[in-house]
């Protein structure tokens, strides 16, 4: 049965609405810009600027995929510090109506794109990616975006003791208590739950089942860090079409499989994303209708903006 037990929150960022039972709304893809060694640098370095051309051009065919397939994208924005983070966020909502999140390694550059976006007014569409259990001061962190004013923040779990999909909740347990013994309240919480590899991305499925009925949270995780942990592997065995179909596969095995939202690497791959990600998602949505008779929430979903034939033909059904 896919269908969860207990209630299941449906969260609302910048329009998007994620979560609920599985088949109700499409997974959204959330593929990074200006990520180390991303092409709009040219191969040159940060500081000389970016081909603002071609940055708009792939947010510009991320929101056509969108309209064309029926699957939200979002921009997983990545700096070094607080200036880019100025200059990033001003370009993509320049050019976009996406919603996006503020991305960094570092606590500092974080906050300080957090705080550009309540400064601008901008804390409805974005959230905060991410609170890591590897954070060693974890409860400033909490209390700081908190103070900022963030909305919808990211959880991203592990425990290095239990690999097991229980680690995984547990984990999450222990940041929830966190948040709760700082005071903290935020109108979203979405749980990723830490890919390691390619087949290791079934845990974080498992996980996230457990997690949505625990908890009725959205669930996550970036099957791209496993499929692009093989990228070279791949490309010596066959070619890079080789690889891009084992990448696209595991990110739409991800969306059927408990993922309310995936990670799905640099956004120059999103023609390569979103339709198996529309297809994985009509495939559930089918799924459900199976056990369930019912059709998705969303009238932009994959099913029917791809299959409106089908969709028409399970009504009599």
């Amino acid at each position: 049965m896919m269908q969860l037990n207990g209630e299941q929150k449906v969260c609302n960022v910048g329009g998007v609405k994620f979560g609920g039972q599985p088949g109700e709304y499409p997974c959204v893809c959330v593929s990074s810009i200006f990520q180390k060694g991303d092409k709009v640098f040219g191969g040159g370095k940060r500081k000389d600027g970016f081909d603002e051309k071609m940055a708009g051009d792939l947010l510009r065919n991320q929101d056509k995929l969108t309209e064309q397939l029926g699957v939200p994208g979002m921009a997983d924005i990545v700096a070094n510090n607080g200036e880019e983070f100025k200059t990033f966020i001003d370009f993509v909502v320049s050019v976009s109506d996406m919603p996006f999140c503020v991305d960094a390694w570092q606590m500092k550059p974080k906050l300080e794109g957090a705080a550009y976006c309540a400064e601008k007014g901008l804390l409805d569409r974005m959230f905060y990616n991410s609170l890591t259990i590897w954070e060693q001061d974890l409860e400033t962190e909490i209390r700081e975006i908190a103070d900022i004013g963030v909305k919808h923040v990211l959880l991203v779990v592990f425990d290095q003791e239990d690999q097991m999909p229980s680690g995984r909740v547990k984990s999450t347990q222990g940041v929830l208590e966190l948040i709760d013994k700082v005071g903290a309240k935020f109108e979203s919480i979405f749980v990723d739950t830490s890919v390691m590899n390619g087949p290791a991305t079934a845990f974080c499925g498992l996980a996230n089942k457990m997690i949505k009925e625990k908890w009725g949270f959205p669930t996550a995780s970036a099957p791209s860090n496993g499929s692009y942990m093989d990228l070279k592997r791949y490309k010596e065995m066959m070619d890079f079409k080789g690889w891009s179909a084992t990448d696209a596969a595991l990110e739409g095995l991800a969306a059927f499989w408990y993922h309310d939202m995936i990670f799905s690497g640099p956004m120059v791959g999103a023609s390569r994303i979103l339709p198996a990600v529309a297809e994985a998602e009509a495939f559930l949505a089918t799924s459900v209708f199976g056990e369930t008779k019912k059709l998705p929430v969303d009238k932009n979903h994959p099913l029917y903006k791809l299959f409106p034939d089908f969709v028409e033909q399970l009504k009599t059904l």
